[in-house]
């Protein structure tokens, strides 16, 4: 939620600290960064301490860094406070799904990492909500909440019973996951929306702006957005565990890559909006296709769910990190489309690909576990 509150602040933000696109795209774009740093270390933490200390460790991040985010004046600590968010939302991330991953049978994986993903979007969806009235009652009370929430959660969580870590919870190196191509496909299919995401949160609120959109009516754009993606994770969940993962991964591919190029189109706020909603749940589709082969690849290999989940956040956190300061950047430096047509290219690339590969043999069992 906090992580997707910047959206209806960004135009605000711009005007206020004189930022172009470039500044805005790296405030943006913070987050996914902390998220980099913190991605491997978290998943070790939850790996070896335990998921738990690890949910806890991330909401008390959170907590500080929405403090700091709500009274920040310079850019520099709004920066700072939003790093410091993404290194709390992996700790928290790679806990709480591996969490899940350890606990649920094998058969049933998909679709309960999918309704995870879907409550995670569903924060999502409320983000911008929070974004649009911290433009109307000041950053300080809205983002001060985060010390209730974390606080709630953190009560919650400590109350839970959870499986224990320890040393013998790591069973495979990191590097060895990396030379595992289910594994590798994995952190690609992940990146990839990550990426595109990263370019969109970026550009279209900016545009939205431009095309006379105010900062609730980017909130409930960006609020549309993810109610649909959240409907379209369990969804594909379901479908990855009854088909497998290659055809959902090939349809988001198509899907999303056709989208990228429909989004400078727009001349209305209303038609933007539209498109941003629908493109948001194309690009959505692949990450559940990507945990399957993430998980299901940690386990041929013996390597921990927390690490399997750090890497999740590895890639994620590149991908977004690449799209929202490269996006902002190319965006700024010639137009928007170039931007988009970009990201679309390497869905193209990678959409042509996988369906060369349909008929060889799956690099990794398709459905989830089996």
């Amino acid at each position: 939620m906090f992580y997707a509150a910047i959206t209806p602040l960004l135009p605000e933000l711009a005007d206020e600290l004189g930022l172009g696109k470039n500044g805005a795209g790296v405030l943006a774009g913070a987050y996914a960064a902390g998220t980099l740093i913190g991605a491997l270390p978290a998943g070790v933490l939850a790996a070896r301490a335990g998921v738990k200390p690890a949910v806890l460790a991330g909401l008390s991040l959170m907590a500080a860094s929405g403090v700091a985010f709500a009274f920040g004046r310079s850019i520099a600590v709004l920066d700072a406070a939003r790093f410091l968010q993404g290194i709390g939302g992996a700790c928290s991330w790679a806990g709480a799904m591996a969490w899940l991953a350890s606990t649920v049978p094998a058969e049933r994986r998909g679709e309960v990492l999918g309704a995870a993903l879907g409550a995670a979007i569903f924060g999502v969806q409320l983000g911008p909500i929070v974004g649009a009235v911290a433009t109307a009652i000041g950053r300080e009370a809205a983002f001060s909440t985060t010390v209730a929430f974390g606080a709630a959660l953190a009560a919650w969580a400590w109350r839970t019973p959870a499986p224990a870590g320890g040393a013998e919870a790591v069973l495979a190196a990191p590097g060895r996951a990396l030379r595992e191509r289910g594994i590798r496909a994995g952190l690609w299919l992940t990146a990839l929306p990550a990426l595109a995401f990263g370019v969109l949160d970026v550009l279209a609120p900016l545009r939205l702006d431009a095309l006379g959109a105010g900062g609730a009516a980017v909130g409930a754009v960006f609020f549309a957005a993810a109610g649909l993606e959240a409907f379209v994770s369990p969804a594909a969940g379901r479908l990855s565990d009854r088909r497998g993962a290659a055809p959902v991964a090939r349809a988001g591919l198509v899907a999303g890559g056709v989208g990228l190029l429909v989004l400078p189109l727009p001349a209305s706020a209303w038609v933007m909006g539209a498109a941003v909603v629908a493109v948001a749940g194309a690009l959505g589709v692949l990450w559940v296709p990507a945990m399957a082969l993430l998980t299901g690849g940690a386990d041929r290999i013996g390597l921990a769910q927390g690490l399997a989940f750090g890497l999740f956040n590895l890639a994620w956190a590149a991908g977004f990190t690449v799209g929202s300061g490269a996006g902002g950047a190319l965006a700024q430096a010639s137009t928007d489309a170039l931007a988009y047509a970009s990201v679309a290219a390497a869905y193209a690339i990678t959409a042509a690909a996988a369906w060369r590969a349909r008929g060889r043999r799956p690099v990794a069992p398709l459905p989830f576990g089996r």
